[in-house]
């Protein structure tokens, strides 16, 4: 089903000040089995994981490999696998894409430019997700607004422009980090060891570090790069 702008905005007002579990029954009430989370099983990621797991334990769930994560991402990914017993959707990048870009430009290409690393993440991550949406009428994702400048504007429930104008459902948009962690210690949530080694934020392995004390949460993805750069291209918000 399609809703109207006008709609999602009047759901987003409904919805700002709920609880995440309720804008989840929603969203998999109106829109399950054509909806599905976009996890990188970050913390945010696996707290949705967990919660979806409690209303309906039929979700879908996907992910982009992108064929330079950290082997402690996979690691993850399996033990959110077993623990749930679920089943995890795994896209990957178009292998001639990569092989033209890496033989035109190199492996590390993204340390280059922004140009470059833009380039890589729409081949890597972009256009593997534009297939995982293809046929939903919704996803869901962990974006909180706390997460970077790039983020601040997001809604619990909005249109993604960006993406044929389906919903985008952001459960813990107005969740602080304390919070995430909170809930994953009281439930006993998988999450990434990185996280215990500094991680504030976990992509590719090339393009990700541990912060350092009083560092902003992401300062350890694309640290070469200005805040406002931040952005691989999945989440794409216009300020109004």
């Amino acid at each position: 089903m399609k809703l109207s702008k006008k709609e999602v905005d009047e759901l987003a007002e409904k919805f700002e000040n709920k609880e995440p579990q309720e804008v989840l029954k929603w969203a998999l009430d109106t829109f399950h089995p054509k909806i599905s989370l976009a996890s990188s099983f970050s913390a945010e990621d696996n707290v949705l994981v967990d919660m979806l797991s409690k209303i309906n334990p039929k979700f879908r769930v996907f992910t982009l490999d992108t064929g330079r994560l950290n082997q402690e991402t996979y690691d993850v990914i399996d033990k959110i696998r077993t623990k749930y017993n679920i089943q995890i959707e795994v896209y990957y990048p178009n292998t001639e894409r990569v092989e033209k870009m890496v033989f035109q430009h190199g492996m590390n290409l993204f340390y280059d430019s922004v140009d470059y690393r833009r380039l890589c993440c729409r081949i890597r991550k972009v256009e593997p997700l534009m297939r995982a949406l293809s046929g939903l009428d919704a996803w869901i994702t962990g974006l909180r607004r706390a997460q970077s400048v790039t983020r601040t504007d997001i809604k619990k429930i909005e249109i993604d422009e960006a993406h044929g104008n389906i919903v985008k459902v952001n459960p813990i948009a107005d969740w602080s980090k304390e919070q995430v962690w909170d809930y994953i210690k009281k439930n006993d949530v998988p999450y990434n060891v990185l996280y215990d080694k500094g991680y504030a934020s976990i992509g590719c392995e090339p393009c990700t570090r541990a912060i350092k004390a009083g560092e902003d949460i992401r300062a350890g993805r694309w640290w070469w790069e200005s805040p406002e750069t931040k952005e691989c291209g999945l989440h794409v918000h216009k300020k109004k």
